[in-house]
């Protein structure tokens, strides 16, 4: 039997995305939106010169041999509170009593801290008794633009803009950006054993999860869903759902079941004419569809099982949302890890294994399979306790206590 590699069925995948034009919104609006051009700095920081710390502003050549033997007195001749925009001159022998972030006097090169000093905060307005001299000339002073000038880059094509990007966007005066579009999705299960979940079963029947499985992951890859529904084994749901995805604007329609060598596989037969059929070298989620439809609308085919389907997702699917995205990476981080059990592969197939890693000595983790069942497609509740996926290349065919594997956290 003949195989597509992994890597083969992705980049049909990825060659078939075709990105929209960005849109430019309000920074409160960019949270978990994906930078579409460079984002410059409109001010610098620091924008001027501050004090780092609650003190005097000085003339370090005044304090210089400052010690608790021989200190020196001077003369206290302006309050600068933060968000002042005084700039009182300061003869020698004078100083200004300043505050945390408030703009250095031009005529000052050094910030005396209120702990060198005889009397501190409670006697600051008259005299200044300092008895620590300054390390050094600019000492505890924020020098303007030291972390970024005006028209630098603060953060480039590609970033997923969260509170840390937001909060640096922001702090360099910058209060519009322009991102990448979320990418619209439709979720549609297959099958006619398919209950909501909570209702009674009869024989034969199952609740159905993985719509909720598969719109909670498109949404955590930034994307919006615009569209969930359950079509069963018979008619033409497939198509109908096409259609009401094109309606909807949908970049992308993720299909769960109906894509395998069974006689139900309604997702064959309703799309067979705009999607591929599939063999890939993995497991779980062997069988895979996947096809474009005129307009650009990426048509996913995945298997019915859960694992199988989150797997799938994660492989194929993720990367493309994020490819529409624009993001710079669209790849997990990868590490290896010690394996902390033996466990069997799938002949000739990459094995994506649903995986704990056990901390339990925190200088030596290792990964194990998240339940006793191995990687069986079928097993959904241990999906939920996996916090990564052991990647077994194919050519392996036991892994053994000890043996370094690849791990993908989630």
């Amino acid at each position: 039997m003949s195989y597509r590699t992994v890597e083969e069925q992705l980049d049909r995948v990825l060659a078939a995305v075709r990105r929209h034009p960005p849109a430019i919104v309000p920074l409160d609006e960019a949270r978990g939106r994906v930078l579409a051009s460079d984002a410059l700095a409109v001010s610098a920081v620091p924008v001027f010169d501050n004090s780092a710390m609650d003190g005097f502003a000085v003339r370090f050549d005044d304090v210089a041999n400052a010690s608790p033997d021989h200190p020196v007195t001077l003369r206290v001749i302006a309050d600068i509170p933060a968000g002042s925009a005084l700039d009182p001159a300061i003869a020698p022998g004078e100083a200004a009593r300043i505050m945390t972030g408030s703009p250095v006097p031009a005529d000052a090169d050094a910030i005396v801290p209120f702990e060198d000093t005889a009397g501190g905060l409670a006697d600051s307005l008259a005299t200044a008794i300092v008895q620590h001299a300054p390390k050094a000339l600019g000492a505890h002073i924020r020098r303007a633009a030291e972390d970024t000038a005006v028209g630098d880059v603060v953060l480039g094509t590609g970033t997923l803009l969260g509170p840390r990007q937001i909060g640096a966007l922001a702090s360099a005066g910058i209060g519009r950006v322009e991102v990448a579009p979320r990418p619209k999705v439709a979720v549609v299960s297959t099958g006619s054993e398919l209950v909501s979940p909570g209702q009674p079963l009869r024989r034969g029947q199952i609740p159905e999860s993985n719509s909720s499985l598969l719109a909670g992951l498109a949404a955590e890859a930034g994307a919006e869903v615009v569209l969930c529904r359950v079509v069963d084994d018979e008619g033409d749901g497939p198509a109908e759902a096409v259609a009401e995805a094109q309606r909807l604007g949908a970049d992308a329609i993720i299909f769960s079941g109906g894509v395998s060598a069974g006689a139900y596989e309604v997702v064959k037969q309703s799309l067979g004419d705009a999607m591929e059929f599939a063999k890939v070298a993995m497991q779980p989620g062997k069988p895979q569809g996947f096809g474009a439809t005129d307009d650009g609308m990426l048509l996913f085919g995945l298997p019915g099982n859960p694992v199988s389907a989150a797997v799938s997702f994660e492989v194929f699917v993720r990367p493309a949302l994020l490819r529409l995205q624009g993001r710079d990476s669209i790849h997990r981080p990868r590490m290896l890890l010690p394996a902390g059990t033996d466990w069997h592969t799938p002949p000739g197939r990459r094995q994506y294994l649903p995986a704990v890693i056990d901390r339990s000595d925190p200088a030596h983790p290792v990964v194990r399979p998240a339940t006793r069942g191995g990687s069986g497609s079928h097993l959904s509740v241990g999906l939920g306790l996996a916090e990564a996926y052991a990647i077994v290349p194919a050519e392996t065919e036991q892994v053994f206590v000890g043996d370094l594997i690849e791990v993908m956290e989630l």
